[in-house]
C-alpha cells in the first residue's frame, strides 16, 4: 500500500506567515479506513461556545485528545482532553513524519455536511506555544479553506481534498484569520483533525 503520495507542496503565503498544503499524504482507501473509524470511535460532542454573554451548543461537534488531560480553553468554554486512541496515534505519526513536527494533542471537527462551517478566526489561546505549528489533516467531504490576512485584507483560499495535510507555522496566527466558509452545494461529512502543540 502506498501511503504517502508526492505531490507537490505548496506555499500559500505570500508574507507575513507560512502555510504550505502537501495535497493528499495518503491513499483513497487508507483515508477511507481511517475516516469510518474515527466517525465510530471518537467521542464527538456539540461545540460550546460563550458569545455575548451567551451559551451557543454547535451542530457541528467536536472531540480534543491529547498526550495528557491538557485543559484548553477558547471561546470561553475550557475542554479537557482525552487520551489518544490507536487511530489518532497513528494519524499523529504519519503528520509528525510529513511535518517535521512533534505534537502533543489534536482537536478534531466533524462538520455534518455544507451548512456547518467556520467563522473568521485565529489559533493563538494562550494554552498554545506561541508561533507554534498547528497540522490540519482533512478526512471526508472536499471543503473550502480560506485564509484572510488582518491588515491588509488580502484573501486566497484552497479546497482540502479528502487525505490532505495543511501546516500552519511561525507567525501565521498573528497576521491571518482562516475560516471554513457554508457551501450548501456539499451534502456529507468532512472530519477535520488539528494536531498542535499545548504548552506543558
Amino acid at each position: 500500500m502506498e501511503l504517502f503520495t508526492s505531490e507537490e507542496i505548496i506555499q500559500l503565503l505570500p508574507a507575513d506567515g507560512d502555510v504550505r498544503y502537501y495535497g493528499r499524504v495518503m491513499d483513497l482507501p487508507t483515508a477511507d479506513h481511517y475516516y469510518d473509524q474515527l466517525m465510530k470511535k471518537v467521542e464527538w460532542r456539540h461545540d460550546e461556545a460563550i458569545i455575548f454573554g451567551k451559551h451557543i451548543i454547535t451542530k457541528r461537534k467536536v472531540a480534543w485528545y491529547g498526550d495528557n488531560e491538557y485543559g484548553y480553553t477558547y471561546s470561553k468554554i475550557t475542554r479537557q482532553a482525552l487520551l489518544w486512541n490507536k487511530e489518532l496515534l497513528e494519524l499523529k505519526k504519519i503528520v509528525e513524519e510529513r511535518s517535521g513536527t512533534r505534537f502533543n494533542s489534536c482537536l478534531l471537527n466533524l462538520y455534518h455536511n455544507g451548512e456547518e462551517g467556520m467563522a473568521w478566526h485565529s489559533d493563538d489561546e494562550i494554552d498554545l506555544v506561541k508561533n507554534g505549528t498547528i497540522a490540519s489533516l482533512s478526512l471526508g467531504a472536499e471543503r473550502r479553506f480560506s485564509l484572510r490576512h488582518r491588515q491588509a485584507k488580502e484573501t486566497l483560499s484552497v479546497n482540502l481534498q479528502h487525505g490532505s495535510l495543511l501546516v500552519m507555522a511561525g507567525t501565521t496566527q498573528t497576521h491571518w484569520l482562516h475560516s471554513i466558509p457554508k457551501m450548501a452545494r456539499v451534502k456529507t461529512p468532512r472530519i477535520n483533525l488539528t494536531f498542535r502543540q499545548m504548552i506543558k
